[in-house]
């Protein structure tokens, strides 16, 4: 009886102890969570392949193991993102240049502060047939674009006016987002899109085609992280820890393309054709890098070439007011390489 008395002490004391560290932990997983800084980020479109990095914190934790607990807030265009963040419903934009530059154009007081697709993703196709190999051969031609509003138009014009072209030198027309149909069935002499755009009319039977890439003659940014000045001045530590993140994230993308193509079979909405993931992951990955982010790592800004994108925006009357970059572009929470 001594001993059954004995070991069912030891029983609940052994019980006591695993309740009592259980406790322990529980607390330490809920202070944990609490101490947790939340951030919200403004994208340009749904959750998409391209973004799969940015996606995933619940299975790679990127952001969450560096005390983050980041929220991604879809749109319809990079002036949503913007929009997202000036209204506060958003901390950081992921835009593209362009938006940028209006919304500096309206006096909007912001910062860029990553570098997240230092290449020009965007294009102008044509078929073999139609011998459209350089921008000088589209004078006269009709160009469909996805909209007026679009960056398609916007990359367009830029290209035109590398060349001593203009708007008024061809005919633009709206096709919308499936504009390789009208190329296809010769509505249109060639057509502006992107490199995932191609690459996914290409699955389609698109054919041989001449491909003029934008990045040959002015390769201003795809897409970097936008803030308030007051966003910015209130949140560098956080902003700081985000972009580390972000830059670990874009790293093990670019090392691990396969496992991220599967991943974007439950975290993209348009992510159902792993083979298709993989090859917009790896497009993606390659607009992530240039001689500038190898020399300084992932996000490098080139203040330089935004500077001219905005210049070019001006003269090509996209927006009326002459901006100074310098005062925009901020290198100080980078990521060291």
């Amino acid at each position: 009886m001594k001993m059954k008395h004995v070991l069912a002490v030891v029983l609940l004391f052994v019980t006591v102890l695993i309740s009592a560290c259980s406790t322990e932990e529980k607390k330490d997983a809920a202070k944990q969570a609490v101490e947790k800084e939340s951030l919200k980020v403004a994208i340009w479109s749904k959750p998409i392949t391209e973004q799969t990095n940015l996606l995933v914190d619940k299975e790679k934790g990127f952001f969450a193991d560096n005390g983050l607990d980041v929220t991604v807030i879809p749109g319809a265009g990079g002036g949503d993102a913007i929009k997202n963040i000036l209204s506060g419903q958003a901390d950081i934009a992921f835009t593209d240049p362009g938006s940028l530059y209006s919304s500096l154009d309206k006096g909007e007081k912001l910062k860029v502060i990553y570098n997240i697709y230092p290449q020009n993703v965007f294009n102008i196709v044509s078929l073999k047939t139609s011998n459209i190999t350089k921008p000088e051969d589209l004078k006269g031609k009709t160009i469909g674009v996805y909209s007026l509003s679009s960056g398609t138009r916007q990359n367009l014009l830029v290209l035109l006016n590398q060349v001593g072209l203009s708007e008024k030198d061809v005919k633009i027309v709206e096709t919308g987002i499936a504009n390789f149909a009208p190329l296809m069935q010769g509505q249109v002499d060639a057509t502006a899109a992107t490199d995932t755009g191609l690459a996914v009319a290409k699955q389609k039977g698109l054919g041989e085609v001449n491909v003029i890439d934008v990045k040959d003659h002015l390769n201003v940014p795809s897409d970097v992280f936008v803030v308030t000045e007051k966003t910015y001045e209130e949140k560098k530590a956080v902003l700081k820890k985000f972009l580390e993140s972000y830059k670990n994230s874009a790293e093990w993308m670019i090392k691990n393309p396969e496992e991220a193509a599967s991943l974007a079979k439950t975290y993209a909405i348009d992510g159902k054709d792993e083979k298709q993931n993989l090859e917009m992951i790896k497009l993606r990955n390659a607009s992530s890098v240039s001689d500038l982010t190898e020399k300084n790592g992932l996000g490098a800004l080139d203040t330089t070439i935004l500077q001219q994108g905005a210049d070019t925006y001006q003269t090509l009357g996209l927006i009326t007011q002459k901006l100074n970059m310098e005062e925009v572009v901020t290198k100080e929470l980078l990521p060291k390489k």
